[in-house]
Parts: structure tokens; sequence; C-alpha cells
């Protein structure tokens, strides 16, 4: 079994904001409380990491103020997730790091238990959630949610290599090792677990739906 001391969490709050209208997402009040201290609240909630660090590349200083390590991306021009990845791996000094966005406020409280369950399980390099999505049809369908992954820390030389080539997209890079995806669809999962908040209105939404 893997315990949380094991586990390093980093909050991915690095990108520009586009769809925000250039707005730093992380700080972004959801229910009072900006959206990165509410991920970062449940993460320390879950009980399932021994240690949390941001990923971040702008108001620094605010992000410390929320009591864990801040780090900005070691690939330039806002580089994606990936990025988040790498500056996560590069800083963890525990053999798991859990990726997570800054904008899910929702998130599952067993997330890295679970997740750590199934690489155990399955001996995989990497395990990533899944979790039920409104499709185009108006239904609900499992969809991988490549954000939230529990990585092995000894990947990161497959990881650099991966973005100094150019890599960005994290399906093709957890394409080329052993991944497991894990489901949360069960009756007692939330459905609005992994909805996240691109924009001002479907953060407004989702604020709602908590309500």
């Amino acid at each position: 079994m893997i315990s949380p001391q094991q586990i390093t969490a980093v909050i991915l709050a690095g990108g520009r904001g586009s769809r925000m209208g250039g707005l730093d997402k992380g700080l972004q009040a959801f229910n009072g409380m900006p959206l990165a201290l509410h991920t970062l609240t449940r993460l320390q909630m879950g009980g399932g990491v021994g240690q949390i660090m941001i990923n971040a590349n702008r108001n620094l200083a605010a992000y410390e103020s929320f009591g864990a390590s801040v780090w900005p991306d070691s690939l330039s021009d806002y580089a994606g997730p990936l990025a988040g990845f790498l500056t996560g791996l590069e800083h963890c000094e525990t053999p798991f790091l859990l990726t997570v966005p800054c904008d899910t406020p929702l998130l599952p409280l067993d997330l890295a238990s679970r997740l750590g369950n199934a690489l155990e399980a399955r001996a995989a390099d990497i395990a990533m959630a899944s979790a039920p999505e409104v499709g185009r049809d108006g239904r609900l369908q499992v969809h991988s949610q490549p954000v939230f992954c529990l990585l092995r820390v000894d990947l990161i030389e497959s990881l650099l290599e991966f973005t100094h080539k150019g890599g960005r997209k994290i399906g093709a890079w957890t394409a080329q090792h052993k991944t497991v995806l894990v489901p949360f669809d069960s009756p007692a999962d939330d459905v609005r677990a992994f909805r996240n908040a691109n924009s001002l209105a479907e953060l407004r939404q989702l604020e709602s739906s908590a309500a």
C-alpha cells in the first residue's frame, strides 16, 4: 500500500487563464475563497497526501499565503499542464506525485488513495482518473481526466525528454508508459467532482450547483 507520506500533490495553477480574460484562475473566488485554496483544502481534508505544492507563474506571493511551497514552470512560455507535471516532479521529494488542477474545488476526498491502490494493484507507472461527463448526445459517459494523475517520480527523465522535444499533450506522454484508468463513477461518487471552471460563467454555474 502507498502511504500518504509517500505522495506529494502539486496543484496546477500556472495557466494563462485565456478563457477567463487573462485572469489568474486559481485566485478567482468560489464561495468566497480562491479556487486553488479550495483545492488545497480538499487535499488536506482527504488526508491522502503528505505534502502539497503549487505550480504558479504569477502572483506567487498570493499563492504562498496559502501555506504551501510555490514553484513556477521550468519550461518557458506557459507550456501547459505537462509543464506543471514536470515542475512537480523536479521538486518532489517523495516516490509519488499527484497532479490536480486548481479549478476543480469539489475533487474527491479519496482521490489519492484510489489512484494509489490502482497503481499498486496493476503495477502501473501512472494512475489516471476517469469520470462521467455529459456527451454531445446529452448522456453521461465516462472519460479520462488527464490532469488528475498519480505518477512515479522516476518518470521525470521520460517527461524531460518528451517536453524538450516539444511534446505538450498529456495523453501522448502517458501512452508511453503503463497507465491504469481509475473510474470515479460509482453511485457514491459526486458527478460534479471533476467539473472545472474555464470561464467566469462556468465558475458561477459550478458555484450555484454546490450551493
